[in-house]
């Protein structure tokens, strides 16, 4: 039977939230595992920009998460390879004339955010993991089982027939999280009743650094803008329709689905000239009731699951990253075990508040942008302009949005 491995702290999941926790916990004298079930792309991501070669899974990275990013040295990688800033937002309402703007010149900052695809963030932060010498990447394994051995030691079984304990087991496995459902996290969830449609589209016009987002009845469409090359253009698309529309529109031929996306944004980029294959998932809201029990620490999309239509998601779980480590590090410095509860409830104070209120306001703006009674169309549609009148609300919105306070 092969040997139990020792560790303080256990890690499932490489991907963004996983890998960045190892990293910013290395090189404080604590000993990582990070186990990851799927197998880890080793492939040569090509560096032209041309429609196939985008992945259809991007994110918008707030000024907050970038930092984070720099700080454990990943940032510079994904520089090196590619990502768009976008300095201008603009966000309008299908039903109406309501439309808001947003610029980096009302924060004095040079760009509102990125938007770097998932695949090179990751590649980048494992980058990091791969160089540190007290992390233990361990994969492609799956998790078998995980118990608790005393109030803050776990074990963890894994398929391949290995073991390990530690003194925390930190759940970053995503959405359907198997150590949230093995260790009994009770979370409150609901169906959006949308999926989100993502893909990479090439269109006729410059996107101008804008990202745009229309309120349509059926759901919000968002175009993100992606690096552009020797004059051709490309966005990546984040798509939410009521689920009885999904079908029709991934069966479309590429033409006709092409038509039906540059119908939906209004020609704002001109002609939609080709698009990816389309891929579309569910949008549920997940969150648990508590994030952390001796020795166990759910983070990002474990912990919460939030509708993509601002972009949130990505910088939620990151700040939850931040945060976590912050605490386990002042602890350790005191000689405190990362296990330990109220170590981990200090984290739990400091995130879901914050969570919580990012998830109740996306909640409100889709069901709000769902109403058809044209008294509620009116108010929504003034309601924007008056808020793209009134400078000082607006910056404190946009602020807020970018994680700056």
């Amino acid at each position: 039977m092969a040997e139990t491995r020792q560790f303080d702290i256990a890690i499932v999941g490489a991907g963004i939230a996983g890998a960045s926790l190892a990293v910013a916990l290395s090189g404080e004298g604590l000993s990582i595992a990070l186990i990851e079930a799927q197998p880890l792309d080793t492939a040569i991501f090509p560096t032209d920009c041309s429609l196939q070669n985008f992945d259809p899974r991007v994110s918008a990275l707030t000024p907050r998460s970038r930092a984070l990013l720099e700080q454990l040295g990943a940032w510079q990688s994904i520089v090196d390879y590619r990502y768009c800033a976008y300095h201008h937002m603009t966000v309008w309402d299908a039903q109406g004339t309501g439309e808001i703007e947003f610029d980096r010149a009302e924060v004095k900052l040079p760009e509102l955010g990125h938007i770097v695809e998932n695949r090179v963030i990751t590649r980048a932060l494992l980058a990091r993991v791969e160089a540190a010498p007290d992390i233990s990447l361990l994969h492609p394994v799956a998790l078998s089982t995980c118990t608790r051995l005393s109030s803050s030691r776990m074990l963890l079984e894994l398929e391949d027939g290995g073991a390990l304990e530690a003194d925390l087991l930190v759940a970053a496995d995503g959405a359907l999280s198997r150590v949230r459902t093995m260790m009994a996290f009770e979370s409150r969830e609901w169906d959006y009743g949308h999926h989100a449609i993502v893909a990479t589209v090439e269109v006729a016009r410059s996107h101008e650094n804008t990202a745009w987002q229309r309120f349509l009845p059926t759901g919000p469409l968002a175009l993100l803008p992606l690096p552009s090359e020797d004059g051709r253009h490309y966005c990546s698309i984040v798509w939410s329709l009521q689920e009885h529309l999904v079908d029709d529109l991934l069966a479309l031929e590429d033409q006709s689905f092409c038509a039906a996306l540059e119908r939906a944004i209004e020609g704002r980029v001109g002609t939609v000239i080709g698009s990816t294959k389309r891929l579309a998932f569910p949008l549920r809201q997940r969150h648990a009731v508590d994030y952390v029990q001796p020795g166990v620490a759910l983070v990002a999309d474990a912990a919460h699951t939030i509708h993509p239509l601002a972009g949130q998601g990505i910088n939620l779980g990151l700040q939850d990253i931040a945060v976590l480590a912050e605490e386990i590090l002042a602890g350790h410095t005191r000689g405190v075990s990362p296990g330990q509860l109220e170590l981990l409830r200090r984290y739990q104070r400091r995130r879901k508040g914050d969570n919580l209120l990012m998830m109740t306001a996306m909640d409100s703006f889709k069901r709000l942008f769902e109403q058809q009674s044209l008294p509620l169309r009116w108010l929504r549609n003034a309601g924007m302009r008056v808020v793209g009148q009134i400078q000082p609300l607006k910056q404190q919105l946009l602020r807020h949005a970018m994680g700056l306070e």
